[in-house]
């Protein structure tokens, strides 16, 4: 609630209070009705280094401080929703190892995404391991989605983690996000399962989608499965 209200303030100062009442009622309906996520995974030890191929026009930045990011690309980072929010978020997750990445093209910035080794930024579904890696927050502007970007950026992070972690890397979009999951698909990532999270005083209660989970040969132990299944 700290941060839903701010950011509910700045969306109706941007665009109005109708369109302010749509968005809200489209963030109520997913909370209570489709709230559940998709999971996803990628064995970084089996990926080939051409999946992270660019295009001549575009590259990607990675970025591992608030001080590595020009002016212009933080402005572009922070001015489409509550500045004040936005460089708080990019602070605490530099600060707790996270790695932003930028893909840009001859035009500029053209989206984004964050990873972090080892850990979570929330609370998460299962436990990731230290040669494990967590994807996350991915968003492309609004003038260049459709051509393929998302996946593009996916990929590129995969192959470059897969250098630096033996384990596994994690990703999950809400079961709603049609074009995200499709995103996805067109990625290394692979499905893992479909779950429920609540968060109550800093734990996650997950509770697994009944015949959704394929834990073979995954790291995540069916016991911790269960046992995130029935709230512990």
């Amino acid at each position: 609630m700290s941060t839903a209200i701010p950011r509910l303030t700045d969306y109706y100062r941007r665009h109005g209070f109708a369109v302010t009442v749509r968005r809200a009622a489209v963030a109520v309906k997913r909370a209570l009705f489709s709230g559940r996520s998709v999971l996803f995974y990628c064995d970084l030890a089996t990926l080939a280094s051409p999946s992270g191929n660019l295009p001549s026009f575009m590259k990607v930045e990675r970025k591992g401080s608030s001080s590595e990011l020009s002016p212009e690309d933080l402005d572009a980072l922070t001015s489409f929703w509550n500045p004040r929010l936005a460089q708080r978020y990019i602070k605490e997750r530099f600060g707790k190892g996270a790695s932003l990445w930028l893909i840009k093209s001859e035009s500029g910035l053209v989206g984004y995404g964050w990873s972090l080794p080892g850990t979570t930024i929330e609370p998460h579904y299962f436990p990731l391991g230290p040669q494990d890696v967590h994807l996350f927050d991915f968003h492309v502007f609004p003038q260049y989605r459709g051509q393929g970007m998302n996946p593009l950026l996916v990929s590129h992070i995969l192959s470059r983690v897969a250098t630096e972690a033996a384990g596994r890397a994690f990703i999950e979009a809400g079961e709603w996000n049609l074009a995200q999951l499709s995103s996805l698909s067109k990625t290394p990532f692979r499905f893992l399962g479909k779950a429920r999270k609540l968060t109550i005083f800093g734990h996650a209660v997950v509770f697994w989608a009944d015949n959704e989970i394929k834990p073979q040969g995954t790291k995540v132990p069916v016991r911790d499965i269960d046992n995130h299944a029935n709230g512990h």
